[in-house]
């Protein structure tokens, strides 16, 4: 699976069809090398996934995350070789096992995440010939998690992380690829302004839905928050380490910083006015050297 250094990290479920076609001509013609979208409440992973390599050519396209408990195995396997056998290798089948709330109000019961995506992944690799190197990767923040990503799958994608983690997730993927080759794909959100209540203002509102997720909170607790610090829309302390904000050179400080940590991959996310495609196209132009 090849997987280049910079990619854009988008929430389709915000955007028209026309303003996602506009969208990954504006990363292809960048330069960017992939760009990575959530299944959250609107499109459904696959289909979307379908309808962005038709409107690229150079693009990776890869889901962060398509949820286990939208479809079974069986399915996400067909599917992801179809994709990748009609568009030219250039889909990436990222998975999660979600979040406990969202999995419910589908009707299904939220199992152990750990046993869960196992059960997941013999499911989907089978008896298949070469299934170890299809690309499959797993969203993973927790030590455990990390560890099956990367002894399973094609490497992690960990979001709301630090350098920090990204230097322990790093190391993780060391001790388990000793001949190498697994990937380490981190997002970063980030937004330019040196208005620091501006900039937290943003970024709370980012970070108020997984603020009260419940493996978001284990998670920064993990990155030595403490509880009172995930109350309130989160404290000034975890807004800066999680959001990029600043100058240019001060953001692209903090995503060389997950280079420098580890990461093989950074997905950026550029915070904007809703609608302000101008602003995000320029944010991505100024960003695209890095």
């Amino acid at each position: 699976m090849k997987l280049g250094r910079l990619g854009v990290w988008n929430p389709n479920d915000r955007l028209t069809p026309p303003e996602l076609a506009r969208l990954l001509r504006t990363a292809e013609d960048l330069g960017y090398c992939a760009l990575w979208y959530p299944e959250a409440v609107g499109y459904e992973a696959l289909s979307s996934a379908a309808f962005m390599l038709a409107n690229s050519t150079t693009l990776t396209i890869g889901s962060s995350i398509a949820s286990t408990y939208a479809r079974d195995a069986f399915t996400a396997r067909r599917g992801m070789l179809g994709l990748n056998a009609m568009y030219g290798d250039r889909f990436i089948l990222g998975l999660g096992v979600s979040h406990a709330s969202m999995v419910q109000a589908r009707g299904h019961g939220y199992d152990r995440p750990v046993p869960a995506m196992k059960a997941y992944l013999d499911q989907l690799y089978g008896e298949e010939p070469g299934a170890e190197n299809w690309p499959v990767m797993l969203a993973a923040l927790g030590p455990v998690m990390m560890k099956l990503a990367f002894a399973r799958s094609q490497g992690a994608l960990p979001v709301n992380t630090t350098p920090e983690h990204t230097r322990l997730a790093a190391a993780a993927m060391a001790a388990a690829s000793v001949a190498g080759g697994k990937h380490l794909a981190v997002a970063q959100k980030f937004l330019f302004t040196t208005d620091a209540d501006h900039a937290r203002a943003v970024g709370r509102g980012e970070l108020a839905l997984h603020l009260a997720l419940p493996n978001y909170i284990s998670h920064f607790q993990r990155l030595d928050f403490a509880p009172a610090e995930l109350e309130n829309g989160g404290s000034d302390r975890l807004v800066d380490a999680l959001i990029s904000w600043g100058t240019v050179e001060d953001v692209k400080r903090k995503i060389r910083a997950h280079f420098d940590a580890g990461a093989t991959h950074v997905c950026i996310r550029p915070l904007h006015a809703p609608g302000d495609f101008a602003a995000r196209d320029a944010m991505l132009a100024t960003m695209a050297d890095l």
